[in-house]
């Protein structure tokens, strides 16, 4: 027969007095992660590793706690490890569209912007002071004179050759005119007219050698200003030269030991004395505003140029980072190119590139929720393309799909050494594994993370730690031990095992901020039970909507009497966070024929494969417990009376195959009980799922009902443990007023449920099989009835 279990069996109690506190207030802070050895394992080989791929992908359920347990292992070890250098983009003055990374060490970029921009407004003092003094005028002046003696002279002598010549040079249109002279007086058109083809000939002879010469000479005057204007090109790189060497030559003794910060200056320098106007104009202000304008020449933009863009600075860190993106899109992994938008235009320079979670993780660890990133377009892609080339790559998206035709950048990547961990569901870890060739390459370790724990001495105490942890980082009212012992049986409900702790730390954390946000002082156990009862009622309204049609008698469900071929089942309904469970009505009825047992749930397609299966289970133990004496004449129907909904799992089979017993034997079933428990061919009762819920569910219809001291739970024997029920039911357990009883066999459960031995309800059930064959041989004259296996699920 099946054992009744007393109060003890039903919910396992914590008692305060194995702790040595009075409250948390007297614990010290928990050091260490709790409850998952076997993550923390992966996780101290993944981060130590340096090879290439071993990044981490972190597997748990939402409410595990992994995101913050992998936080502060990753930052505790971070702490440990050196300070990476700041990532700095400098301007390329050889190809603008391609900036220069600069790795600096930790703090000093920063300092080299603010020294940079030191120079700049120094330069913009000291170049147009240089322009401006006595000995560039003199130099300058000098230039200027020598240029127009020199061209005086040769205009002096080109006229004297021309009038030697009998020609006069006259200034037309866009060129130089010879005209002839006969006594000193031009020629008109009329007088050519009027000479002889000789006279011309000769005229022409003569222009034709003049040309020849002034030609020459007119090139002699332009070689003569290009000088000039070399010299004074000349003459303003010195003085540019003199006025940036002294600044340049202070800043750059400052930093002898970054060859990188050297280069730049140098090129900075060089690009300052090419482009010397452009800090006159700036102190002149006389910059001018032509239209169209080709680009920014304003104030601010002119000297963009020469600007540090310091992209990543770690000065304020105390070892390697720890970044946890929560929004892993694209840009936000490597980065972004941005654009100002100027006279109807799209214009970018280095300074407008940004960083990106990669960049900031650059010697350290990258946190990033798997799902997020796969759902981001094309974020998957560029986070494994880091990983594969460990270099970053910023590029624009638009410019990578060929969606913008503007003015980019093409910066130069930088080396990327990150440690990746990825957080994820197991399903979606197993998806990558199968359907992504690279997923295996980059991530080679799994931390799995655990939902429970067991249930020890140590890990009750380990709970009374994070309990103090959580309660003095958040400044949050102590708990008492009595506190405390509650929290840890609510671990136990969470886990739904009275052998193990749930790891889901933050539902328990969000109990103990519950129960301290209604304490007065000391959180006490009845402030954790009022949490609890709190959380209960703010959640089940559906579950108080299908109690109160029950009590009404719109949902028919019997808690007195017995019936044929009719047993109350219990459902668990999952809505998100909330499950609670309910009764519902299971009822069969059979007669004579060949279509065996018939799931009307799964004829009207309201049930999944696995109840499907524990039917088809149902078949094979008919066969094996009455197949042997012939044929099974048999078409059964089974049903969830009032069920509207989709109907999966098997831990409706032992019920059922009572209510199908029952219907061939046509002897009654208990009312006032509920069964649960699936069953296999042998008939052996197996475990289920949710049987607190479903314990809970009946009583809560009982009770409202009026409890007569017989109704009850039967349920698997190897489901035991899995109780951790509430209070009211552990009281009405204990007084007597509800039973809960445990069975291993189906022939236990047939004997308790209908009040008779087994073997008789067997042998009835064997009877009316064999009326039902004997039946179709009469009414059919089957001499050939259908093979045994072929009773099943139609």
């Amino acid at each position: 027969m099946p054992l009744k279990l007393d109060a003890a069996a039903v919910r396992r109690l914590c008692s305060p007095d194995q702790f040595t506190f009075q409250t948390t207030a007297d614990l010290p802070v928990l050091d260490s992660i709790l409850g998952q050895p076997r993550a923390m394992r992966a996780l101290e080989m993944g981060s130590a590793i340096a090879s290439h791929g071993f990044n981490l992908f972190a597997v748990g359920q939402p409410g595990s706690g992994k995101t913050t347990l992998v936080r502060q292992f990753l930052e505790r070890r971070a702490a440990t490890l050196p300070v990476p250098d700041d990532l700095c983009y400098v301007n390329n003055f050889a190809d603008n569209r391609k900036p220069l990374p600069l790795r600096l060490p930790a703090g000093r970029a920063v300092q080299v912007r603010k020294d940079v921009a030191a120079l700049v407004e120094e330069l913009k003092a000291a170049i147009p002071r240089a322009f401006e003094s006595e000995e560039y005028s003199q130099q300058r002046d000098i230039i200027v004179r020598q240029l127009e003696e020199q061209r005086r002279e040769a205009a002096s002598r080109l006229d004297q050759r021309v009038a030697e010549a009998g020609f006069q040079l006259l200034k037309g249109p866009g060129a130089l005119i010879l005209a002839p002279l006969v006594g000193g007086k031009l020629l008109t058109d009329k007088d050519l007219e009027g000479l002889t083809p000789e006279e011309k000939s000769k005229i022409d002879r003569v222009r034709g050698k003049l040309q020849s010469e002034i030609e020459e000479r007119l090139r002699q005057i332009r070689q003569m200003e290009k000088g000039a204007r070399d010299a004074l090109q000349a003459l303003d790189t010195e003085t540019a030269s003199f006025a940036t060497r002294h600044l340049v030559d202070d800043l750059r003794s400052r930093y002898q030991e970054l060859p990188g910060v050297l280069s730049f200056l140098d090129a900075l320098q060089a690009d300052v004395v090419a482009h010397a106007d452009d800090f006159r104009k700036g102190k002149e202000g006389d910059t001018p505003q032509v239209l169209p304008l080709p680009a920014p020449v304003d104030g601010e933009r002119a000297f963009a140029r020469y600007q540090v863009n310091v992209l990543v600075d770690n000065s304020a860190l105390q070892g390697a980072p720890v970044v946890v993106e929560s929004n892993p899109t694209y840009h936000n992994l490597t980065g972004r190119i941005e654009h100002q938008s100027f006279w109807g235009g799209l214009i970018t320079d280095h300074t407008m590139i940004k960083a990106g979670a990669l960049h900031r993780a650059h010697g350290g660890y990258l946190i990033v929720p798997a799902r997020e990133c796969l759902m981001s377009p094309y974020a998957w892609e560029g986070l494994k393309r880091a990983l594969k080339d460990r270099a970053l790559d910023v590029e624009e998206l638009g410019t990578q799909l060929s969606l913008m035709s503007t003015v980019t950048l093409d910066p130069e990547p930088v080396p990327l050494d990150v440690k990746v961990v990825l957080l994820g569901g197991g399903f979606l870890h197993m998806l990558l594994s199968f359907y992504d060739e690279d997923f295996a390459k980059l991530f080679k370790v799994k931390a799995d993370f655990a939902t429970r724990m067991e249930r020890t001495a140590d890990s009750e105490h380990a709970y009374a730690l994070f309990i103090a942890s959580l309660t003095q980082q958040e400044k949050l009212s102590p708990l008492d031990r009595a506190a405390v012992a509650r929290v840890i049986e609510f671990g136990s409900r969470a886990a739904g095992d009275q052998t193990h702790l749930s790891t889901r730390f933050g539902e328990i954390a969000d109990l103990v901020r519950e129960s301290a946000h209604g304490a007065d002082g000391v959180v006490t156990v009845e402030n954790v039970r009022a949490a609890e009862q709190a959380r209960r009622y703010r959640e089940n309204l559906i579950e108080e909507r299908i109690q109160e049609e029950i009590a009404r008698g719109t949902i028919l469900i019997d808690t007195a009497g017995t019936a044929v071929g009719r047993l109350n089942g219990l459902s668990v309904l999952s809505l998100g966070e909330l499950s609670f469970g309910h009764p519902v009505r299971l009822s069969g009825t059979v007669a004579p024929g060949r279509r065996g047992i018939v799931s009307i749930e799964r004829e009207v397609e309201l049930s999944g494969p696995i109840h499907g299966k524990g039917v088809l289970i149902l078949s094979g133990y008919l066969l094996r417990q009455y197949g042997t004496r012939g044929p099974l004449g048999l078409s059964a129907s089974l049903v969830f009376e009032q069920s509207y909904g989709m109907v999966e799992g098997d831990s409706a089979s032992l019920g059922e195959l009572c209510v199908l017993l029952s219907a061939l034997s046509e002897i009654p079933l208990r009312q006032d009980v509920a069964v649960t428990g699936s069953v296999n061919q042998h008939g052996t009762v197996q475990a289920v799922g949710g049987v607190t819920d479903k314990v809970e569910g009946f009583f809560d219809v009982c009770a409202a009902r009026g409890l007569s001291g017989t109704q009850g739970v039967l349920l698997p024997a190897s489901n035991q443990r899995h109780l951790m029920l509430r209070d009211d039911v552990v009281a009405a357990v204990a007084d007597g007023r509800f039973h809960i009883w445990t069975t291993e066999s189906v022939d236990d459960a047939l004997a308790f449920l209908t009040g008779r031995e087994a073997a008789e309800v067997h042998a009835a059930a064997a009877a009316r099989l064999g009326e039902f064959e004997k039946a179709l041989k009469e009414s059919t004259g089957d001499k050939d009835p259908q093979p045994q296996g072929a009773t099943g699920v139609q």
